[in-house]
């Protein structure tokens, strides 16, 4: 009985909610699409021509992050900015978000573009400081806000659909969300699906050897 119990306990634990996290997200334009970056933009060093954007929303993990609201063409981004020997051009789409994923008593700014004209070696984090200031960083290298939006708060858990508190588990934003050596953990974070079914195999195995022990003292 103690065995099946554990095993009810283990499988219960799959259906806990999902931690949501309110933070900007660091994308990068694909053709006429994005892709969720797998590095902070710190590190990625775009090349001339290419587009990244950051969106402001709450979500879970990668896999439902809100992506921005404005294709990524570098040609009408750009367009009023010329290429120039000795800079690259960075096309930038920033995205506030909705009221829905605003925090308490703050209105997001509506979502822009912008042409960032900077040194060749420059990372995304150079060219959004370049025409987005003022940026709000945490102790951690996580981008807080762009150009002050939010005024306070960096990645904090919110309240999920029940209103109840989100899980503890995981207590940090999803990977690629603006920090600076972050990389994206593919599987949406958490436990795999293998982990509980391995468990449960074992547990499983477990009942059978002790079912057969009885029989034969039987």
């Amino acid at each position: 009985m103690a065995v099946l119990t554990a095993l009810a306990v283990l499988l219960g634990t799959g259906t806990a909610h999902a931690a949501g996290y309110r933070y900007w997200s660091f994308w990068e334009g694909s053709g006429t699409g994005w892709t969720y970056a797998t590095q902070g933009p710190s590190l990625v060093r775009p090349d001339d021509g290419t587009v990244q954007g950051f969106r402001f929303a709450v979500s879970e993990d990668s896999q439902d992050a809100a992506k921005p609201r404005h294709a990524p063409d570098f040609a009408k981004i750009c367009a009023g900015t010329p290429a120039r020997d000795g800079t690259k051009r960075i096309a930038l789409v920033i995205d506030a978000g909705t009221a829905a994923d605003a925090p308490s008593g703050e209105t997001p700014p509506a979502p822009r573009t912008a042409c960032a004209r900077v040194a060749p070696d420059a990372s995304a984090a150079e060219a959004l400081a370049s025409v987005a200031k003022p940026l709000r960083y945490d102790s951690a290298a996580m981008l807080c806000a762009i150009s002050g939006y939010p005024r306070t708060g960096c990645g904090e858990q919110v309240p999920d659909a029940d209103g109840g508190t989100p899980s503890a588990a995981g207590a940090t934003p999803p990977a690629g969300s603006g920090t600076a050596s972050d990389v994206v953990d593919s599987s949406g974070g958490g436990p795999s699906a293998g982990v509980f079914v391995g468990a449960a195999a074992v547990l499983l195995l477990g009942v059978a050897a002790i079912a057969q022990a009885r029989r034969r003292r039987g």
